[in-house]
This record gives C-alpha cells, sequence and structure tokens, in this order.
C-alpha cells in the first residue's frame, strides 16, 4: 500500500476514535458520513471508473465469487455452529456477518491503495453484482428467518435494489457515460471519489465497538478468521475456475478479503442478534484488515510470478 493512503486511514480512523471519545461530534455523526458516501461520493466513483470497464464474459467469476463464497460461509458457519453450540442469534450474526463483506466503502479506497485505479472497476462489479444484492437478499432472509419477522417479498427486495443510488450511477456509467468524460466533469468526479476515503475511516473510527464478554471471544475468533482468511483463501480456486488473471484476479480476491459490512452488522444489531459480536465483528475486522489485506496482494504478487 503507498505509505499517503496507509498513514491517511490511520489518522482518520485516530481522529474518528478521538472525536467519539470526547464527544466533540454529535451522535449521528458517522451515519451522516455513511449518507454523504453513499449519495455522493460511491456514485462519483463508479461515473470515473466503471467507464474504462470492457464488458467480457470473464465478468462473471467477479459476479459470481461471493455469491459461491455465501453458500461456502452456510457450510463453515453452520459446522463452526455444530462444533461449539453457539445460540440462534450468535449463528445469524456469523452467517451475514461471514457472507457480506465490505467491498464498497472500504472495498473500493482500499483496491485503490493496494492495487490501483485500473482494478477499481472490477471492484464495483464485485460489489454492485455481487455483495449488494446479496444483501439485499440472503441478507435479508437471514434477518427475517432469524428474529421473527416476516421474509421480504420479491417485491419488497427488488424496490429496495432500485432504491440504491450506486446502481443508478452504475447504470448510467454503462450506457450513457463516455470514456473519458469532459475534462471538468471527470475532475470533478475524482475529487468527490478521492474524498470517500477519509469520510469512510472517520465514520469508521468514530463508531468502532472492541469491547466484547468473554462468552463471545470464540464466536468472534471464528467470525474474523472465515472472514479474512478463509473466504480470501476459497477465492483464489473459485478465481482460477472462472479463468481469471491479472488485475481482474487480484481484485476478486481483496474484494473478498474485506471486512465485515457495516450495513449488514447494523442490520443484526436493529434486530437485537448478539449486538455486541456484530459491532466487535466490524471493529476488530477493520483493524487487523489493515494488516490481511497487504498481506493478501503480498501473496497474490508472489504468486503471479
Amino acid at each position: 500500500m503507498a505509505f499517503d493512503a496507509f498513514a491517511l486511514i490511520l489518522t482518520m480512523l485516530g481522529l474518528g476514535m478521538a472525536f467519539s471519545r470526547l464527544r466533540a461530534l454529535p451522535d449521528n455523526t458517522a451515519d451522516v458520513l455513511n449518507r454523504i458516501v453513499l449519495y455522493v461520493c460511491l456514485p462519483a466513483a463508479v461515473l470515473i471508473y466503471v467507464p474504462r470497464l470492457h464488458l467480457d464474459v470473464s465478468l462473471i467469476g467477479l459476479v459470481a465469487t461471493p455469491w459461491l463464497l455465501m453458500l461456502c460461509t452456510l457450510a463453515l458457519v453452520s459446522l463452526a455452529t455444530r462444533i461449539f453450540g453457539f445460540a440462534r442469534d450468535v449463528h445469524a450474526v456469523l452467517l451475514i456477518c461471514v457472507a457480506l463483506a465490505n467491498s464498497s466503502f472500504i472495498g473500493y479506497p482500499m483496491v485503490r491503495a493496494l492495487l490501483g485505479d485500473h482494478a477499481l472497476p472490477y471492484a464495483v462489479v464485485y460489489d454492485q453484482f455481487g455483495t449488494f444484492v446479496l444483501l439485499s437478499t440472503f441478507g435479508l432472509y437471514v434477518i427475517a428467518r432469524y428474529s421473527g419477522d416476516t421474509p421480504p417479498t420479491a417485491t419488497q427486495i427488488l424496490l429496495r435494489i432500485a432504491k440504491f443510488p450506486p446502481l443508478w450511477a452504475l447504470l448510467f456509467a454503462l450506457t450513457l457515460m463516455p470514456e473519458p468524460p469532459p475534462r471538468w466533469i471527470g475532475t470533478g468526479l475524482k475529487q468527490l471519489a478521492d474524498a470517500m476515503l477519509p469520510l469512510v475511516m472517520l465514520a469508521v473510527g468514530f463508531s468502532i465497538q472492541l469491547r466484547l464478554p468473554r462468552d463471545e471471544l470464540t464466536p468472534l475468533g471464528v467470525g474474523l478468521l472465515l472472514k479474512l482468511l478463509v473466504m480470501p483463501a476459497l477465492a483464489l480456486p473459485i478465481s482460477w475456475a472462472f479463468g481469471l488473471q491479472g488485475a481482474m484476479l487480484q481484485a476478486n480476491v481483496l474484494e473478498s478479503a474485506m471486512p465485515t459490512m457495516i450495513t449488514a452488522a447494523a442490520l443484526a444489531m436493529s434486530h437485537r442478534l448478539a449486538p455486541r459480536l456484530a459491532a466487535a465483528l466490524v471493529g476488530y475486522g477493520i483493524l487487523l484488515s489493515l494488516v490481511t489485506l497487504p498481506a493478501w496482494v503480498w501473496v497474490l504478487h508472489r504468486l503471479a510470478g
């Protein structure tokens, strides 16, 4: 990772934690920052980088990987629950927090920092057609099943997908956005996209939770092991099976190695499904990923020879 990007990540995480402890900002600061990223920075990143993407059948591998990893998550979490006797709510949290990666808020800036701008379009495909649709289908189903709510209908799922701002940006980028765009538009979009990394890390630092009771340490360890190490390790043979190479393969594995999606954990917490475990999986996952993500890039470069 470029030193300046790494330094910026640590600085903004530290500032967010400091602002939270000192109560220097309102309690809803993290939510406001995340909404700015969702409605402004993410669409800008999609618009500036996706037009560089040349549609190819090999992109199927990027879309399929998160879905295949979800099936692996079902098997592995069920096995862990049988071995350790996890409670029903803990099982549910592990399902969604392992299967759903933070492939946009953290994924986009980290892919840019670790792999370069040329790899970001592949991260967008992984996130928009893989992780986001998984959240809107698998994630909502797990929440409904284990919290006692009524499972969402197909219409509700489609409406949720249709309301997602980056999806509209993706459709525009694939159909109408020129490559390259006019200079004044491209410069503005890039500046907005560049703001994503500091805003996300500030929000994460502000909301990060690291305290956890001793009886929840085992599921925390299992969740972190599966999310940060096992999932990207499984993504490698999946990538090879689909014939992915170069930046496409690297982006596929790196997106699979991202920590838990903040939105997935927030859904679990809002439905009172092991809320402390969900928060800890996000907090510890993000901190540990600052080590594991560069390590995975090193492994990928070694495999590439």
